[in-house]
This record gives C-alpha cells, sequence and structure tokens, in this order.
C-alpha cells in the first residue's frame, strides 16, 4: 500500500477522528489557536492603521513594520517566545502567529481610509464633524471592503501556518503531521500526508467563506471598478 492509499485509509478511520488527541481535538485546537492569534492581531493592527490612515502620515512607517514583520520567520518566533515568561504551549503560538498576521491587517486598514472618498471626507469636514467623527462615520464604512480583505489574507496565513505549533507543543493539526514523522516512514507516510491534507483543505475552507464574506460587504460600485482594474492590469501584463 502506497502512502496516498495509507493516507486514505487513515482519515476513513473513525476511531482517527473521536479518539483523544484525534482529528477533531486537534481540529478544536487549530481554530482556536488561529482564532486567538487573528482577533489579537486585529486589536493591534486595525486601530494604527486607521489612525495613521486618518492622520495621512505614517504611510512609510507601515511598510517599513509589514515588511520586517514578513522577514522575520513564524518559526523562529515560535522558538525564541517559549524561552521568554510565555513558556511553551499555546500562549507563544498566538502570540507569533499574531505578528504573523500583523502585516495585511495593518496595510490594508491603512489603505482602506486613505483610498476614501476625498470628497465624502471633505463634505463631512464641512457639516462639522470633528476628526474622529469623520473616522467613525465616513472613512471606516468606506474602508470595511479593505478591512475584510486583510482579514481574509491574515486568517488564511495563520490557519496553515500554525500547523507549526506542534514544535513547541502547541497542538492543533500539525500534531498529526510530527506524529506521522515519529513513526517509521513506511508507517507514518499516509499519516503525514493525511494530516497535510486536513491543514490544506482547512485553509481552502477558510479563503472559500471569508472571500464570500468579503464579497458581501464589498459594495456593488467597488465591485466593478475592482472587476475594471483588474482587467486593465491584465491586459496591460498581456501586452508588455
Amino acid at each position: 500500500m502506497n502512502p496516498v492509499e495509507q493516507a486514505v485509509v487513515w482519515l476513513n478511520d473513525p476511531l482517527n477522528w473521536t479518539n483523544p488527541g484525534g482529528i477533531l481535538e486537534r481540529l478544536g485546537e487549530h481554530l482556536s489557536m488561529s482564532a486567538l492569534a487573528v482577533l489579537l492581531g486585529c486589536l493591534v493592527a486595525w486601530p494604527i492603521g486607521l489612525w495613521l490612515g486618518h492622520t495621512g502620515r505614517g504611510g512609510g512607517l507601515v511598510l517599513l513594520v509589514s515588511n520586517v514583520t514578513l522577514a522575520v520567520p513564524t518559526l523562529a518566533l515560535l522558538t525564541i517566545l517559549p524561552l521568554t515568561f510565555l513558556g511553551f504551549g499555546r500562549s507563544a503560538v498566538v502570540v507569533a502567529l499574531a505578528v504573523f498576521a500583523v502585516p495585511p491587517l495593518l496595510a490594508n486598514a491603512y489603505t482602506g481610509v486613505r483610498q476614501a472618498d476625498p470628497e465624502a471626507r471633505d463634505a463631512a469636514r464641512g457639516m462639522g464633524l470633528s476628526g474622529g467623527q469623520v473616522l467613525r462615520r465616513v472613512e471606516l464604512p468606506l474602508a470595511v471592503p479593505y478591512l475584510a480583505a486583510g482579514f481574509r489574507t491574515a486568517a488564511v496565513q495563520v490557519v496553515a501556518t500554525a500547523a507549526l505549533a506542534s514544535f513547541v507543543n502547541g497542538g492543533g493539526l500539525g500534531q498529526i503531521i510530527r506524529a506521522g514523522f515519529g513513526l517509521d516512514i513506511a508507517a507514518g507516510g499516509g499519516q503525514i500526508i493525511a494530516g497535510g491534507v486536513l491543514v490544506a483543505g482547512l485553509a481552502l475552507l477558510v479563503e472559500g467563506v471569508l472571500a464570500l464574506v468579503e464579497r458581501l460587504v464589498t459594495p456593488r460600485p467597488l465591485r466593478r471598478a475592482r472587476r475594471a482594474a483588474n482587467r486593465r492590469a491584465t491586459a496591460a501584463t498581456a501586452g508588455a
């Protein structure tokens, strides 16, 4: 039996789903870690990005933070953070994944506010709205599609990367892959493939659901404008 057939057999074994440490338990751990990490990333990145976008300053800072954060390997953070007061386990994993989630959340929050219609912004100020009111009532609603796009990107990246949590005893679906590597390759190859399929399938599911959410919160005129811009970009690339 080749490893692919072993993976199919492994996934079709009900005990691998329901036993302690099985797929359902690991899936719950994976989703909870990912959700906490993205939530923490939102709490940090969105207020900063929205405020910098509102003031019109800090574009270089946003780019610098995003580039520096992306340059730090998540596995390195997962190795370093357990040596701090966070220790080994879930807390270190959540913080490391949250750092990984910050760049798309921060960049899209900043871009969303900066892309708000200047005429709408000026009209609000002409009506006597304060800076904070302009941000809450005008710029923030117009930035929602960008926030959704950043959330989608961050969530998919975090879900896919959370498999590394198993290296620091953080649990999740990566634990299935790690357990497979702990076996002889002839016996564990199917489990390794099955774990990889589960992680990839979960990431694709999250991508699909959040793509639908992003579409729902994006006004139709903006959707048409994006499609037109994409067509122009494709035509320009083809012409080059």
